[in-house]
């Protein structure tokens, strides 16, 4: 069935410093492309926040999310939300976080730094140096002297992150349904040309058969003149019709054209099932052209099979 979609991306800033977006577009959707950008960045509460969503094709889903590593507990959330959304296609998900104020905690290990100051005493002393040609800044930058962690909050990043995620995951869908939406529009031509093409065949079934009718009576009437046997030349006729004869060919090939038509509309994640019929609309179509005695029609089959292969070939980027 359509879906109806309302796509968020035009950003501004709003009271929490930068996470609002507020221009809403509502359209109908047919089939999403595998292949669609979505980028957007800002500053919330002296955080800088970007959030890129590409994706192209693929067989399956294939969803990669790169996040700074103090938020990798927010990964598992990314993933579902975009999981939730998309079904095909090679998705890569950029997340980008820097803080303009410092979270760094510092901490002093005041006997570690008696111990380093005691033995380069001791250097000094050797040197014939006394105590006060020891700087500070010499006991204070070996190691374990001073302990720098960084507390996060993965949390709190997820009430800055989320609103601009949820907009760029929307943007990114949008972009995939305005390509689906023309892959949709010239698939559908593609396939009036095959509608056509399969009406075509069904118009000069019976001229290619009053034609074999023809070409039989004719050889049998110069060959034997007017002692031709009728029953004979009615024998001849059955079976070179058994032999040539297209209907049931027409028949699959207009069955098959149906689904089509039905996958471009119903399905949600058609872009498999297109290709299947696709290739049982092929066969349809090279059985008719192998049992084709006629210039005329073998140019329809031509355009029939490139009309096909169109279809084939933008399928690929259905989701």
């Amino acid at each position: 069935m359509e879906k109806v979609y309302r796509i968020f991306f035009l950003w501004s800033i709003a009271r929490r410093g930068g996470i609002a977006i507020f221009c809403v577009l509502c359209y109908t959707v047919r089939m999403h492309s595998m292949t669609g950008y979505g980028f957007a960045e800002a500053v919330v509460e002296d955080t800088q926040i970007s959030v890129e969503i590409k994706s192209v094709n693929s067989r399956f889903l294939d969803l990669s999310v790169s996040v700074p590593p103090f938020l990798s507990p927010l990964e598992p959330r990314l993933r579902k939300a975009v999981g939730a959304r998309v079904v095909r296609g090679k998705v890569d998900v950029t997340v980008r976080v820097h803080d303009a104020g410092s979270n760094a905690v510092v901490t002093a290990d005041p006997a570690a730094a008696k111990a380093y100051y005691d033995a380069i005493a001791q250097v000094a002393a050797a040197l014939g140096k006394t105590d006060g040609d020891i700087p500070l800044s010499l006991v204070i930058q070996q190691e374990g002297v001073l302990n720098v962690t960084h507390q996060f909050d993965a949390e709190a990043y997820w009430k800055k992150i989320e609103g601009i995620f949820s907009g760029v995951l929307e943007q990114f869908l949008a972009d995939r349904a305005r390509e689906g939406e023309n892959l949709y529009a010239d698939m559908c031509t593609k396939l009036d040309t095959l509608d056509a093409c399969a009406a075509f065949f069904a118009d000069w079934q019976p001229r290619m058969e009053a034609k074999f009718r023809d070409t039989i009576a004719g050889k049998f009437a110069e060959l034997l003149g007017d002692h031709a046997d009728e029953n004979r030349i009615m024998q001849e006729i059955a079976a070179m019709l058994v032999r040539y004869t297209i209907n049931e060919e027409i028949v699959r090939l207009r069955s098959h054209l149906a689904a089509l038509r039905n996958a471009f509309g119903e399905q949600s994640a058609p872009g498999k099932r297109i290709d299947f019929i696709c290739q049982e609309a092929n066969r349809e179509i090279n059985t008719i052209g192998s049992k084709n005695q006629f210039a005329e029609v073998g140019q329809v089959v031509i355009t029939a099979k490139d009309a096909l292969e169109n279809i084939r070939e933008q399928c690929k980027n259905v989701e």
